[in-house]
């Protein structure tokens, strides 16, 4: 398959789930106690250790190979910014600048987000933005209990503040995240079609040169608990 020839996600299901808003209030009603593995302690701990206490936090959620991590420490320089992949191997791919060129104002952590999620909202600190990019959907109707939207950890990103803002090249999964945040907060989340002008991550660029339309939404939780 060439560079811009990447095709949007295929699935029978054409509209947001059914079942989603069932779930949603049942994992809001219902704790979700799922132990959390050591393992994810110990990276929510390196995580923060080179943070002063005092700047702004960015949760990079699902980073991949880093690209949007090392783009977001460049725009907010006097913010914390840390990137979470469940996989060593993206978190070790060799960048595109040489290391002495990454920003001092970043951490990669290999981490499970489900625990890394829960960690931080238990235990703080709160964040100033977060971002959750792409590849995102579990397109199959089956899939929706993989769909962070429709996961029991839901609530808890909620938790953690700040604005968040998910982008995918899927439209359902995009309006399925906003109708699991209204159901949530308790008011009405827009999303958007948007132009990436300069593509926060490879998966986004190669989306938008291949045509696509590309959509997010952006929701303040403020200081939210």
């Amino acid at each position: 398959m060439s560079y811009a020839n990447s095709r949007i996600p295929a699935s029978a299901q054409q509209g947001v789930h059914e079942r989603l808003a069932a779930r949603v209030r049942t994992h809001l009603e219902h704790p979700f106690r799922k132990p959390v593995a050591d393992c994810n302690r110990a990276a929510h701990a390196r995580a923060l250790a080179g943070w002063d206490g005092r700047a702004p936090l960015i949760l990079d959620a699902g980073c991949g190979v880093g690209h949007s991590t090392i783009e977001l420490a460049r725009t907010f320089p006097d913010h914390w910014v840390i990137g979470v992949d469940q996989s060593e191997e993206r978190l070790q791919r060799r960048k595109p600048y040489p290391a002495a060129l990454l920003p001092d104002n970043m951490v990669f952590v290999r981490a499970d987000l489900v625990d890394f999620w829960r960690l931080l909202a238990e235990n703080g600190p709160r964040l100033a933005r977060h971002y959750i990019l792409y590849p995102n959907p579990w397109p199959k109707i089956g899939h929706l209990g993989r769909r962070w939207p429709a996961h029991p950890v839901f609530p808890f990103i909620c938790r953690l503040g700040g604005t968040l803002e998910c982008r995918s090249n899927w439209a359902v999964y995009v309006a399925e995240f906003a109708l699991a945040l209204e159901l949530a907060l308790g008011r009405a989340v827009p999303w958007e079609t948007f132009a990436a002008e300069q593509a926060l991550t490879p998966f986004e660029r190669k989306y938008r040169d291949s045509g696509q339309t590309l959509y997010r939404l952006c929701a303040d939780l403020g200081a939210a608990r």
